[in-house]
């Protein structure tokens, strides 16, 4: 693994200058203003809990400190490139989460690490956490984005398109299949968790090809809104990574599966060839995607590559960029997450929302620490709002849009547009696109 030569590490992050003051919870601004935003992206990473990454961050409910039962434990430095994993699965979740005391996490599944292992945060340095920090900073960086559903990625990432993992009111998608890919392409026979309103999980759910649910795929074709899914490429999966799109069976099976586009660096050609669709998520390839266990220091470089593509563009003046961490991956976090139904809410992620319009902090330069509720469909409100669109379902249904905080009281258009800064970058754009790609998705938890 490629490291930054030590020398780096002693520099002082100057791009840390200034300080985002304590934000409240506001009103949203007049919705006329949201005409200034054209283009929504959605930059989706894995598995870190707002502690692991955010730890201290002035401002923000990170604290340096956890709790094992009633034993107090400082948080240690444990770095993104580290070897080891945590499981994640909704067990896991539930336990740690112990009733909202959030002092349980020894009790994950640990794959021979100390208990004591995910009380950990990853250090602010340049090679590390620092242009999260550097982003948190300039932005807004929210301290109450809390998943949907307890569990894995696979419906973490479900969230982020439908807002939904109910197969019924009564009935949900929890964790991910059993087999991979958790796609339309699954081996037959392949099944998948559900999950009752006590909270029980069996192994009795449908093949991972859902007509259950509609997705903001169906939303944004009604209204003439284009759209990408950018996904790394994964071998056994027709050079297609893990599409959570690719697990509903009217866009694997139709016309849409063409914006579902691989490799997810075509993102950054979108961008300088003037192609950037008006909505984009984009998803990592594992080794740029912060996943435990990855051996690899590169994310924030990945982040910062398409942050920076687009803050030195024309789509800048008319962009909202939506950084998210799709589920905890087992790490420390102190915020007991409330519970609105029997899927959650979910360990806190971080959430950082990065556009011209980023609201700014009374009496402050730059940035803003947002402690607003929200939660995955927040980012799905965001989307509907700026687009006028309807919600992708209805609240009686399992739909979280309606219910969701909008992520658009980050943004503030009554004051002026703000120029980009640009986040360092300690790999180059360079290095990450002349790198070969793994051919692994960014996750598979296949903790069963």
């Amino acid at each position: 693994m490629l490291k930054l030569p030590r020398a780096l590490l002693g520099v002082a992050l100057c791009f840390m200058q200034g300080c985002s003051s304590f934000g409240q919870p506001v009103t949203p601004v007049a919705a006329p203003g949201t005409r200034d935003i054209q283009h929504v992206v959605v930059i989706v990473q894995e598995n870190r809990s707002f502690v692991d990454l955010f730890r201290g961050f002035p401002g923000a409910d990170a604290p340096s400190y956890g709790y094992m039962g009633s034993k107090k434990i400082a948080l240690k430095p444990v770095p993104l490139e580290d070897p080891n994993n945590i499981a994640n699965n909704f067990p896991d979740a539930i336990a740690a989460w112990n009733n909202g005391a959030m002092n349980a996490f020894d009790l994950e599944q640990m794959y021979g690490t100390p208990k004591t292992f995910p009380y950990a945060y990853v250090p602010n340095t340049l090679d590390e956490a620092g242009p999260y920090w550097f982003l948190a900073h300039k932005w807004v960086l929210a301290d109450r984005m809390f998943p949907m559903e307890f569990g894995e990625s696979f419906t973490a990432h479900l969230a982020l398109i439908a807002g939904t993992s109910d197969l019924n009111p009564r009935l949900a998608e929890v964790d991910g299949p059993n087999a991979w890919p958790w796609t339309c392409d699954a081996p037959p026979g392949t099944i998948t968790y559900t999950l009752t309103p006590q909270r029980i999980e069996n192994p009795n759910g449908p093949f991972p090809c859902f007509t259950q649910m509609r997705t903001m795929a169906d939303t944004l074709d009604a209204a003439n809104i284009s759209w990408r899914y950018y996904v790394p490429p994964v071998t056994n999966l027709g050079g297609k990574a893990w599409t959570e799109f690719g697990a509903i069976k009217a866009v694997r099976y139709g016309p849409d599966w063409k914006n579902v586009v691989t490799p997810e660096t075509t993102v950054l050609s979108d961008i300088a060839a003037g192609r950037l669709p008006q909505v984009a998520w984009v998803i990592p390839d594992i080794a740029n995607s912060d996943h435990p266990g990855s051996g690899s220091n590169t994310g924030p470089s990945w982040v910062a590559s398409v942050v920076n593509a687009i803050g030195q563009s024309a789509y800048w003046k008319s962009t909202a960029i939506v950084l998210v961490w799709d589920d905890w991956g087992g790490w420390y976090d102190d915020a007991p997450p409330p519970q609105l139904d029997f899927r959650g809410l979910a360990i806190r992620v971080p959430c950082l929302v990065i556009s011209p319009y980023a609201r700014i902090a009374a009496g402050a330069k730059n940035g803003y620490v947002s402690h607003t509720q929200y939660e995955s469909g927040s980012v799905l409100k965001l989307i509907e709002e700026i687009f006028r669109l309807p919600p992708v379902g209805p609240a009686s249904q399992g739909y979280t849009d309606t219910r969701a905080a909008s992520l658009i009281d980050t943004l503030d258009f009554t004051q002026a547009p703000r120029a980009y800064s640009p986040a360092p970058q300690p790999y180059s754009t360079g290095f990450l696109l002349g790198r070969p790609h793994s051919n692994r998705p960014p996750d598979t938890d296949y903790e069963r």
